[in-house]
């Protein structure tokens, strides 16, 4: 494939980068601190967008920062995957910012300017593991990545905020420390290189038991994708503002999990080795049953962010299981569920975010009714909904849809059940909150009769990410197209 250098990934690495000390410059000004973020917001999403021309024309765009030993440096390619990735991240950037001005401002949070800093930091390290040329450079955005968004969950500085901290760093580093590293180590000391190839990096001669072992601290060492037993700190996060919650299960963090190990399926272990060691059906396994359990713990939650965060631990495992199915219609599927879900994920969460501050609700036995006094922000919630549900005309479909037909391309008639199952049971976990909010008797009402929804900027980014997923379910092409450049079909 046709390389060509360009130093735009490092731009757009670095573009929230350098916003970070604009932001702290201007911490005295609400308005310009926060007209920074959105800026910077505006020229890393144009970057990203710059160079899908490219990407489509099956070109790759490189660029070698520094060399460290042979084979390994610190260098940034822009494939198809990666690009997938970061259009949706930096995309969603954007929203997510305008939405976090009316979340802080509206319940008058403290240390704002230190929120939009270690905001801008999170999203830098988000790009710098979308557009990593190796595993050294993905390890080490991860690990900015963890740092980042620390200060974020424990925002609130109570003992709770504190203890969940603890608990997500220990989880998130913990893992990669003691599992992604000794991993890298063992495949470098194997084939002398950390570079991503579309052939995988090991020449399929390593003992079997060596590639199960390599495979399974990879994929729990990126604790981030929260596959069970890994999972437990994703719900003790919610205790973090909304925003930050959006930032963890749509923008960032979760992605950043689920992508990493997509990567390493395809960049180290690759495809044929995966099926010659019969190692994607081992996986499969795994994921589907993160799946199924996760959501039955959600069915069980009456706070509505739990209930969101149990729903995005069963949501990530559908973007591993489409790639370890080893079909192109599966790696399709979970690749463009990258996208999908993030758009709902983070259309559901905004509603959350909306609903306390208009109310101070967080629990949904508290919400019958609801869609009486605040029907823009259901009505919302309900497109989220069918989009993570995969219902039509929502872009979820597609991703689902694409899920289904790798289980049937891979004759995996199991994994087939588990999502039919699982699309069950988001309906059952989803459907309830939306018609309780509109459909009760008078006397079950919670709310009166009355229009009074949370402030517009806190409104208006839902409206724009659920109308962005009813667009995607017309017009698809660009994320479809670049999953199925990526897969190489």
């Amino acid at each position: 494939m046709e390389t060509i250098t360009s130093i735009k990934p490092v731009l757009a690495v670095s573009i929230s980068l350098f916003c970070t000390f604009l932001i702290i410059a201007s911490a005295k000004k609400p308005n310009l601190r926060e007209g920074w973020t959105f800026l910077a917001g505006i020229i890393k999403f144009g970057i990203v967008a710059s160079m899908i021309p490219v990407i489509l024309r099956k070109q790759e765009i490189v660029y070698n920062l520094v060399d460290i030993l042979p084979g390994v440096g610190i260098a940034f390619r822009v494939d198809a995957l990666g690009l997938l990735f970061a259009l949706v991240s930096s995309s969603l950037w954007i929203v997510t910012s305008a939405y976090s001005v009316g979340y802080m401002r509206g319940l008058k949070e403290h240390s704002q300017t230190r929120y939009f800093c270690f905001f801008a930091l999170a999203l830098s390290a988000t790009i710098g593991v979308a557009f990593s040329a190796n595993l050294l450079t993905l390890y080490l955005f991860y690990e900015m990545l963890s740092f980042a968004t620390y200060p974020l969950v424990t925002h609130h500085q109570d003992p709770e905020a504190r203890a969940s901290g603890r608990k997500y760093l220990l989880y998130i580093v913990g893992t990669s420390i003691g599992l992604v590293l000794p991993a890298m180590l063992i495949c470098y000391n194997l084939t002398g290189t950390l570079e991503f190839s579309k052939q995988g990096l090991f020449a399929g001669t390593e003992p079997k038991a060596l590639m199960v072992l390599l495979l399974f601290m990879f994929v729990f060492g990126f604790a981030k994708a929260a596959i069970m037993p890994f999972h437990s700190w994703l719900p003790a996060a919610m205790v973090a503002p909304t925003p930050v919650s959006a930032l963890l299960h749509a923008v960032a963090v979760v992605k950043v999990g689920v992508f990493s190990i997509a990567r390493v399926m395809t960049g180290v272990f690759g495809t044929d080795l995966l099926s010659s060691f019969d190692l994607g059906t081992v996986l499969c396994y795994v994921a589907s049953f993160t799946i199924i359990v996760a959501s039955l713990i959600a069915l069980s939650q009456d706070g509505l962010k739990r209930r969101l965060a149990f729903s995005t631990i069963a949501q990530l495992s559908y973007v591993v299981l489409g790639i370890v199915l080893l079909s192109p219609k599966g790696q399709i599927g979970g690749m463009v569920h990258i996208a999908m879900h993030a758009f709902g994920k983070i259309t559901l969460f905004f509603c959350a975010g909306a609903i306390f501050v208009a109310t101070g609700k967080k629990n949904i036995s508290e919400m019958v009714g609801i869609g009486k006094r605040m029907p823009v922000t259901m009505i919302a919630f309900f497109i989220g909904s069918l989009s993570v549900i995969g219902l039509p005309p929502t872009g979820g479909f597609f991703s689902k849809w694409y899920l289904v037909l790798g289980t049937l391309q891979a004759d995996q008639m199991l994994m087939l059940i588990v999502l039919l199952t699982s699309s069950l049971l988001n309906a059952a976990y989803f459907f309830p909150i939306v018609y309780k909010a509109f459909f009760c008797t008078p006397e079950e009402a919670m709310f009166e009769n009355k229009v009074q929804e949370a402030p517009p900027w806190c409104v208006t980014p839902l409206v724009v990410t659920a109308i962005g997923s009813i667009v995607l379910f017309f017009y698809p092409n660009v994320f479809l197209d670049l999953a199925t450049l990526a897969i190489g079909k």
